[in-house]
C-alpha cells in the first residue's frame, strides 16, 4: 500500500564538480527521498579496510634491514664457461683436401658477459692459429642483443662474425652452472675431425726386404751398354698434327728409358734436347691408386704392377710411352746383336717411313684480261709485290734503233677498207710492233697512230705459253692478225731485203720465194706497164721529181746534207715518215737548211700533207745524192 501511494520517484545526485573535476559521491538517501537503512561500501574499500586490521590493532611493523650488496666483478670473478666447438673451412687450391676442420674452445666470463674463442696450436699446421676472437660482447642478431649465458649450450649452432660454430661438449663447472640455474643440457656430441690431420698420423710404409735380383751386378755388367731404336710420332691427325722423327734410348744398367728428338735444319722448332728425362717408364699402372701424388714426387714400385723391359721394344711394332705412341722402324747394329743374343730374334729389318712427296700441283694462270703485255700481267701470280720482267740487254743493244717496215692491207668486208694502207713497225731490240695509218685526204678516216709499240701475240698461243710475232713472220703476203683485225703485207722496204738476206737461214722458204720475186719485177719492169704507171702518176708527182732534181743540183755542197735524216727521225717515233709542221721548221732552223729559197718553199709545199703534217722522206732526198 506505501508503494501505491508513492508519488517521487527520483534518484538522488550522485555527480558534483570540484575546481572544475567531477566527483563521484555516494548516495545519502534512496529513491524518491528514502532513508537508506544501510551504508553500502565498495569491494576496494572493503579489502582496504581488511589489509589494515592489523596495522590498526598492532601499529606498523618494522621493516627489515636491507641485504649486503656483492657485486658481480667479484661474486662471479675467475668463473668462466667453458665449450668444445669447431667450424669447417673450404681449401679451393688443393688437389689432397677439399676442407678442414678446426677445433676451437669458446669461453664465456660470468663477470661481464664477455666471450672469445681460442684454438689450440697444432705442430706444423702451417696456418696462424692461438686467438681467433678476443674478448668482447658479441651480437647475435641485427638488433643488437648480445649472447648470454642462457644461450649457450650443448649441440647447437653459434654464429659469431659470419662463421658458423658447433658447440658438442662443455667442461664440469659450465655443467653444474648451468643445470643450478635451471638450464636442461643436450647429450653431448663427438668432435669431428680433420681428414688431412689424421691421414697425417698413418704410420710410414714399411720397406720391402729386397728380392734376390742383384742390382749391383747389372750395373756393374751392363754399364755403358745402350740400346738405341729410331722411332716415330704420328700426330697428323691432330690439328697442326706432323710426323716427327725420335731416337729412344734404353739403359741396360737400370732399365732407364731416354726420348730424343731429331732436329733438323730451319724446322722452325726450338733446340730442345730431350722429350723425355731418363727414368724407369711404367707399363701398367696399379688401379684405384689415388693418394698417389703423380704430379709431385716419382713413381715408385707400389704403384706400377709392369715396368718397360727391353723385350717391349721391338722394331716394326707400335709402343705407347705416356700417352704417345711410337713407332720403332729401326735399331742400331749393337741393338740388332744384343737381341740376337739375348732373346734369339735375328730378323729386325729396317722398315722405310719415309712420306712420299706428293705431285707438284701445276699452277693454273687466270685467263689473260687484255691489258697491257702478257708476262706483266703473270708476274701478279707469283709475287705479291710484281717485278718487271727480264730484258735481253745484249739483244736491245745489238738492235737498238734498227726497225723493220712493211706495207699492209686491212682483210675486211666492208668496202670502205679495201683502200686503207698501212705501216707495220716491227722493232728488232724489243720485239714490239706499232701500226701506223697514213691519213688520205677526204677519204673519211682519220689517219695517224693505230696501234702504239707492243707485243702481238699470235692467236693460236695461249696466256701460259704466248708466242709473239717475230720478224720471220712478215713477208709479202703474209697474214697477220692483230686483236681480232686480219693485215695483208703488200710491200717492205729495202732495210728489210738486207735483212732478210743475212740472215735467210731463219726464214721459210715461202718468205724467201716472195722477196725473190719482187726484186726480179724490180730489175725488170714491163714496158707497158712503166708506160702505164707513167701515164697514171698524178701531175705532182713529175712535179716533185723535177724539183728535187733542181735542189741537189744546187745544194750539192751542203754540210748538213749528212745527218737531215737522222734528225728528223729522232721525232718519228712511229716511223711514220711524218712530222708536225711546228717540228719541221725547227728542225730546219737547228740544221741550217736553206727555208726562205724560193725552190726549197716550193718543195715544202708539195711535201705537205693537209694542214700540220709533212711528208719529211721527199724533203731529205732533196738534200742526199
Amino acid at each position: 500500500l506505501p508503494s501505491l501511494l508513492k508519488t517521487a520517484f527520483h534518484r538522488s545526485q550522485t555527480l558534483s564538480y570540484k575546481n572544475g573535476y567531477a566527483v563521484v559521491r555516494r548516495p545519502t538517501v534512496g529513491i524518491g527521498g528514502e532513508r537508506l537503512q544501510v551504508n553500502q561500501l565498495s569491494q576496494a574499500e572493503l579489502d582496504e579496510l581488511a589489509n589494515k586490521a592489523p596495522i590498526l590493532t598492532y601499529g606498523q611493523p618494522k621493516q627489515a634491514p636491507p641485504a649486503e650488496f656483492i657485486p658481480a666483478h667479484v661474486a662471479f670473478d675467475k668463473k668462466v664457461l667453458k665449450f668444445d666447438a669447431y667450424f669447417q673451412e673450404d681449401v679451393p687450391m688443393s688437389t689432397e683436401e677439399h676442407y678442414r676442420i678446426r677445433q676451437v674452445n669458446i669461453y664465456y666470463y660470468l663477470e661481464d658477459d664477455s666471450m672469445s674463442v681460442m684454438e689450440p696450436v697444432v705442430e706444423n699446421s702451417g696456418i696462424p692459429q692461438g686467438k681467433l676472437i678476443k674478448r668482447q660482447r658479441l651480437t647475435k642478431n641485427d638488433q643488437g642483443d648480445h649472447y648470454h649465458w642462457k644461450d649457450l649450450n650443448r649441440g647447437i649452432n653459434l654464429t659469431i662474425y659470419g662463421r658458423t660454430f658447433r658447440v658438442v661438449d662443455c667442461d664440469r663447472f659450465t655443467q653444474v652452472f648451468l643445470e643450478s640455474q635451471g638450464i636442461e643440457l643436450n647429450p653431448p656430441e663427438k668432435m669431428a675431425l680433420d681428414p688431412y690431420t689424421e691421414l697425417r698420423k698413418q704410420p710410414l710404409r714399411k720397406y720391402v726386404t729386397p728380392s734376390d735380383f742383384d742390382q749391383l751386378k747389372q750395373f756393374l755388367t751392363f754399364d755403358k751398354q745402350v740400346l738405341r731404336f729410331y722411332a716415330i710420332w704420328d700426330d697428323t691427325d691432330s690439328m697442326f698434327g706432323e710426323c716427327r722423327t725420335y731416337i729412344i734410348h734404353y739403359y741396360l744398367m737400370d732399365d732407364t728409358v731416354e726420348i730424343r728428338e731429331v732436329h733438323e735444319r730451319n724446322n722452325g722448332r726450338d733446340p730442345f734436347p730431350l722429350l723425355m728425362n731418363r727414368q724407369r717408364m711404367p707399363k701398367v699402372l696399379v688401379k684405384n691408386a689415388k693418394n698417389f701424388p703423380q704430379c709431385v714426387l716419382e713413381i715408385s714400385d707400389q704403384e706400377v704392377l709392369e715396368w718397360y723391359t727391353a723385350k717391349d721394344f721391338i722394331v716394326g711394332k707400335p709402343l705407347t710411352i705416356l700417352g704417345r705412341t711410337f713407332f720403332i722402324y729401326d735399331c742400331d747394329p749393337f741393338t740388332r746383336q744384343y737381341y740376337k743374343e739375348k732373346f734369339g730374334i735375328s730378323d729386325l729389318p729396317r722398315i722405310d717411313v719415309s712420306e712420299k712427296e706428293p705431285p707438284p700441283v701445276k699452277q693454273e694462270l687466270p685467263p689473260y684480261n687484255g691489258f697491257g703485255l702478257i708476262e706483266d700481267s703473270v708476274q701478279n701470280c707469283f709475287v705479291l709485290i710484281p717485278k718487271a720482267p727480264k730484258k735481253d740487254v745484249i739483244k736491245m743493244l745489238v738492235n737498238d734503233n734498227k726497225v723493220l717496215r712493211y706495207l699492209a692491207a686491212l682483210e675486211s668486208p666492208i668496202p670502205e677498207d679495201k683502200d686503207r694502207r698501212f705501216v707495220f713497225s716491227y722493232f728488232l731490240a724489243s720485239d714490239m710492233i706499232s701500226i701506223f695509218e697514213p691519213p688520205v685526204r677526204n677519204s673519211g678516216i682519220i689517219g695517224g697512230k693505230y696501234l702504239g709499240r707492243t707485243k702481238v701475240a699470235k692467236p693460236s698461243s695461249t696466256a701460259e705459253d704466248p708466242i709473239y710475232y717475230g720478224p720471220t713472220d712478215f713477208f709479202i703476203g703474209a697474214v697477220i692478225e692483230v686483236f681480232g683485225h686480219r693485215f695483208i703485207i703488200l710491200d717492205t722496204d729495202d732495210y728489210v731485203l738486207k735483212y732478210m738476206e743475212n740472215n735467210a737461214a731463219q726464214y721459210s722458204p715461202e718468205a724467201l720465194l716472195s722477196i725473190r720475186n719482187r726484186i726480179q719485177k724490180q730489175e725488170a719492169p714491163a714496158p707497158e706497164l712503166e708506160n702505164k704507171q707513167t701515164r697514171e702518176d698524178p701531175p705532182g708527182v713529175q712535179e716533185l721529181e723535177a724539183l728535187i732534181d733542181t735542189i741537189q743540183k744546187q745544194l750539192k755542197d751542203h754540210p748538213c746534207k749528212d745527218n737531215i735524216h737522222e734528225a728528223f727521225q729522232i721525232y718519228d717515233q712511229e716511223a711514220s715518215g711524218f712530222v708536225d709542221k711546228e717540228r719541221f721548221f725547227k728542225i730546219c732552223d737547228s740544221l741550217n737548211l736553206p727555208i726562205d729559197d724560193s725552190l726549197i718553199k716550193e718543195l715544202i709545199r708539195l711535201c705537205s700533207h693537209g694542214e700540220d703534217k709533212i711528208n719529211y722522206y721527199d724533203f731529205v732526198r732533196a738534200f742526199s745524192n
